[in-house]
């Protein structure tokens, strides 16, 4: 095996590149991949993706008319925080499959 200077084995940084290049993918796949959560039962429905944005938040009409904003405030940011959690288990375990299990640290989306 050969050795660079400061006694790194080359195929060391020969695996570090190809598992940068790995996450790279992974992370480029989260980007289509979408999860959804849904609050009020179904009431409010929000759409994200693995890089932990949000797609899309649909809002049944009916709510809307009740007037109660303090209510449909709860019901979307309960819905988005339950698609975030959902996007960052599912950008974890997407990398956690990459990585091999190697610590990558609590930031995955676009790293």
């Amino acid at each position: 095996m050969e050795e660079r200077e400061g006694g790194q084995p080359t195929d060391w940084i020969q695996q570090a590149q190809n598992l940068q290049r790995k996450i790279k993918e992974a992370q480029e796949e989260l980007a289509h991949r979408e999860v959804v959560a849904q609050s009020g039962g179904g009431m409010v429905e929000v759409k994200a993706n693995g890089r932990m944005e949000i797609v899309s938040i649909r809002i049944e009409p009916e709510i809307l008319r009740g007037g109660d904003v303090a209510f449909i405030q709860d019901l979307i940011t309960s819905g988005v925080n339950e698609a975030l959690r959902r996007s960052q288990q599912m950008a974890a375990e997407e990398l956690a499959k990459v990585a091999g299990g190697m610590a990558l640290g609590a930031r995955f989306p676009g790293a």
